[in-house]
């Protein structure tokens, strides 16, 4: 058995771990609050505004496809849905399926190869909006650590949540260097082995790496994927505002951006934990009260994500699923 095959096991059951004592965890919270008073903060919501939270997540999943297709040369507008397609695919593999971010980042990629593009304009395209992504990411990131340093230096509550928001602040900075330092020396490595294992896929890598430095030379569509990136998150987080106004809950749409873009830096940051499980419902509980929110309405709102992300994804990956297996018949 080669040493390739002996470490695959272990990359599972480490996921699996992660997402056994995530699952845990948020049954603890949710014991500790209350199972009843959670569950009526999620059936305050209703139908029509459990809707429309799904509707704003259908906006964010166009604005990212848009945000892809945006660096991605030589493609007709008519492209653009499948795209859209392909990070929906990416989305609910992450989150539905028992894989880390990586894997969704996968399957992401593997729905437009499918589909007929060729693997080095996807591979390339991909990884310049992953940068985009991350960079708009520490912008949304630096506005929340930017509130909650303002609440903190006025004399307000949020001693208990800077070092935290400071720490994701942190993690998101050292995660975006890293991925534009060592993008193009992964590449060339993973080429190098390549070649060893199959004659002439190093040329392959070696072609994504020069397709993405052709793309790195088009600022303007480097900027049009970082605007489409940066709405995305802003849509994503006021949708948990539309969400709790729903569930009659009186809170500003600044608290709620602040709160959710410390969400989304923990996610990023705790990549190896499929969903977040039991993390993003921790991150919530603590940061509920600085807002004058309870623990209830938070970790309902934490549900009511999970449920949108399976009333989404389940259909999704149930399409892709029919789509790649005529393809292989």
């Amino acid at each position: 058995m080669t040493g390739k095959n002996k470490d695959k096991p272990w990359s599972r059951i480490i996921i699996l771990a992660a997402s056994l004592t995530g699952f845990i965890l948020a049954l603890y919270f949710m014991h500790r609050i209350g199972f009843h008073n959670i569950f009526s903060a999620v059936a305050s919501i209703g139908v029509e505004g459990f809707l429309l939270f799904c509707f704003f997540s259908v906006i964010v999943l166009l604005l990212l496809g848009a945000a892809w297709f945006s660096v991605t040369p030589n493609q007709s507008l008519r492209q653009m849905p499948l795209f859209s397609w392909g990070r929906t695919i990416r989305e609910a593999a992450s989150e539905i399926l028992p894989f880390s971010q990586i894997g969704g980042i996968i399957l992401g990629a593997r729905t437009l190869t499918g589909a007929g593009l060729p693997f080095q304009l996807v591979y390339a395209s991909m990884i310049v909006d992953m940068t985009a992504e991350m960079a708009s990411q520490l912008i949304f990131t630096l506005f929340g650590v930017g509130t909650i340093s303002f609440y903190y230096f006025g004399g307000g509550k949020a001693m208990s949540i800077q070092p935290l928001s400071y720490a994701g602040l942190g993690v998101i900075v050292a995660i975006l260097l890293l991925f534009i330092l060592f993008q193009r020396p992964i590449l060339n490595v993973a080429g190098s082995l390549a070649e060893k294992i199959v004659p002439g896929a190093g040329d392959n890598i070696r072609d994504v790496s020069n397709k993405m430095t052709e793309i790195y030379h088009q600022p303007m569509k480097l900027l049009a994927s970082f605007t489409f990136n940066m709405l995305a998150w802003i849509v994503g987080a006021s949708s948990a505002w539309v969400a709790l106004r729903f569930m009659g809950v009186q809170v500003s749409l600044t608290a709620v951006l602040t709160i959710e873009s410390l969400i989304f830096a923990l996610r990023s940051a705790a990549f190896i934990v499929p969903g977040a499980i039991g993390l993003q419902e921790g991150a919530y509980i603590l940061m509920a009260p600085l807002f004058g929110l309870t623990g209830a309405e938070m970790i309902a709102l934490s549900l009511l994500k999970r449920a949108r992300d399976i009333s989404i994804g389940v259909p999704a990956l149930l399409l892709w699923q029919i789509n790649e297996s005529r393809r292989l018949l």
